[in-house]
């Protein structure tokens, strides 16, 4: 574990009221997808199997991200041993957060949801690939670990064409695209303006209880022999979706952000 965060960390989110535009304005939501919660904000647990030199953009992404008014983070370190982070096994409820060398396999980063049956978000992960270490600059870490948490919450992409809208939330290499920004903030709000009549997301009294889901064995959790991601249902320039029908009946879906030119196929 990382000795920094040895026990639980909360990050307050600012308020809504601060005034941001207004959240119609937004239009990049992941079709629809959100934790079922019973109102806002709520404290979405999040685990963290990051290495050292991927903390500080863990850290400053939650900090972002809870600036929507919509999250509160709970952090928890948990294993971060290579074989755990290589896994980076779902746990119900909570948001997993990974680095690890995933392989020379045409992905940077691979986002992650599991929907329960009235498709809520129950379970996600965020994993950044280490293999592509010459990839990574600073600015790069921070775009990619800022974009793969917001698709985590739900988010899509404001651009695909490699223009900057100065968010992580585009395909732009700009360093002025590290972090989320206003229009990010509006379309949370929008996913998130109504309260659903059940959680889905671990409440306050079983954080550190949630049941850990390997999808389908080891292999869709992301071990050492791959990613099993299911079919391909998307190809765009910079990303492809991927789903996979789990054996409970509930759907995984995957949001690859690839290597520019690369062809993921797993």
């Amino acid at each position: 574990m990382n000795s920094s965060l040895t026990k639980a960390v909360t990050v307050l989110a600012i308020p809504a009221a601060l005034g941001f535009a207004t959240a119609s304005q937004a239009s990049h939501s992941w079709n629809n997808y959100h934790w079922a919660r019973t109102a806002n904000p709520f404290t979405l647990q999040t685990v963290d199997s990051v290495t050292a030199n991927w903390q500080s953009e863990f850290d400053t992404s939650l900090q972002k991200w809870a600036q929507s008014g919509i999250f509160n983070f709970s952090i928890a370190a948990r294993d971060d041993s290579t074989k755990a982070r290589k896994r980076c096994a779902m746990v119900s409820g909570e948001m997993r957060v990974c680095n690890a060398s995933y392989g020379n396999n045409g992905w940077l980063g691979l986002a992650s949801i599991n929907l329960d049956s009235k498709g809520h978000i129950r379970q996600g992960t965020a994993k950044m690939n280490d293999s592509y270490s010459s990839y990574w600059t600073p600015e790069e870490m921070n775009h990619v670990m800022c974009q793969e948490t917001g698709h985590v919450f739900g988010l899509g992409h404001t651009s695909e064409d490699g223009s900057s809208q100065n968010t992580c939330m585009d395909y732009s290499s700009s360093p002025t695209s590290q972090w989320p920004n206003n229009h990010d903030y509006q379309q949370l709000q929008s996913i998130y303006s109504h309260v659903d009549t059940y959680n889905s997301y671990a409440v306050a009294a079983a954080f550190g209880a949630g049941s850990t889901l390997c999808v389908d064995g080891s292999t869709a959790c992301g071990d050492e022999k791959g990613q099993h991601l299911g079919t391909k249902v998307h190809k765009a320039k910079h990303y492809e979706t991927w789903v996979y029908a789990e054996k409970d009946g509930s759907l995984t879906i995957h949001h690859v952000y690839t290597l520019p030119g690369a062809d993921h196929e797993h």
